[in-house]
């Protein structure tokens, strides 16, 4: 993998990139780089909330790959907050938030993400600026500055390879 380009000490990334949130079993997610949203979000369906050990945690499905249904995982994750946030067509929602470690070229660090049901948007995560600050500058003229290699993930029928 390229060394990644840098500026004022800050990696370089395009208004799309990919991911993966190893600790949730994602390996490949196209996300939306949106510095007009203050907190990242993720794609869920069927929604579950649950008590682990004292604890509540949250079980969710995603379809990873952008207009696939046919391509689901399940996974869970420990519940931070349930909070309302003002979406993109301006409604209000309450939304459930996690904390996990998100993987974007060399870097690997954890960021909070609402899970809403975002089947009808383009892309099934969007990286708010909370996510960036002190990490990344966006070039919104490029994209997959960080690299491709986790497109292919999404060729194959299933992300799990059956």
């Amino acid at each position: 993998m390229k060394r990644p380009e840098t500026v004022y000490g800050r990696t370089i990334i395009g208004w799309r990139e990919w991911a993966s949130f190893p600790e949730l079993g994602i390996p490949a997610i196209k996300a939306k780089v949106d510095t007009g949203a203050k907190t990242s979000c993720l794609h869920s369906f069927q929604q579950e909330i649950f008590e682990r050990e004292g604890n509540r945690w949250i079980r969710f499905g995603i379809h990873p790959a952008q207009r696939r249904r046919d391509i689901e995982l399940f996974c869970e994750a420990p519940v931070v907050d349930i909070r309302r946030v003002t979406n993109s067509g301006g409604g209000v929602e309450k939304r459930t938030v996690i904390m996990t470690p998100i993987t974007m070229g060399h870097r690997t660090w954890n960021i909070e993400v609402t899970l809403t049901n975002r089947d009808t948007m383009k892309f099934r995560m969007l990286l708010g600026r909370t996510a960036m600050t002190q990490i990344f500058v966006v070039d919104p003229h490029r994209s997959y500055i960080l690299g491709k290699d986790l497109a292919a993930v999404h060729k194959k029928k299933s992300v799990s390879g059956e």
